[in-house]
């Protein structure tokens, strides 16, 4: 059974994972070996319907897994995929509250995200409203990390 970590961007998905296993499996990173290219490019090119087949099909592959998984913040938007999580018993999200999100994102000049910079804060924040219900609908466990280090979240989840 994979330990699946959810959440909006600016979670901590992908660092906490790296915390639980170094050799941790990240969704996006699969998903972009598979297509060729960033995720960012084949949406543009081929659309969101096509991205979400694709991504369904990496999600059902991992969750046969043992591991630790990272996966994108928009995991939960697929219906599909929904349906495919709640199969798994250990879904955990990382719940942090918008402000707190945003401002992790906007510090983040490593990593800018497309849904970040193609969209306003309000936008965004509704995008935000939108998936909550959903990661909520597929959790096992809330963890509330807006007032969590790394560290924490790590020692907490073991």
């Amino acid at each position: 059974m994979a330990k699946v970590l959810l959440g909006f961007m600016g979670a901590g998905k992908s660092t906490i994972a790296r915390g639980l296993d170094p050799n941790y499996l990240d969704m996006d990173a699969l998903i972009e070996k598979r297509l060729g290219m960033s995720i960012a490019e084949f949406f543009a090119e081929k659309g969101e319907e096509v991205f979400r087949q694709v991504e369904s099909e990496v999600l059902a592959d991992l969750l046969q897994r043992d591991q630790v998984v990272s996966t994108g913040g928009g995991v939960v938007v697929s219906q599909r995929n929904r349906d495919l999580l709640k199969t798994n018993a250990d879904n955990i999200y990382l719940k942090a509250d918008f402000e707190t999100l945003y401002q992790r994102i906007a510090a983040d000049k490593d990593n800018q995200r497309p849904l970040f910079l193609n969209n306003s804060k309000d936008e965004l924040a509704a995008i935000f409203q939108e998936r909550q219900a959903w990661y909520e609908e597929v959790a096992s466990q809330i963890l509330d990390v807006t007032k969590l280090s790394p560290e924490e979240i790590i020692e907490e989840l073991r």
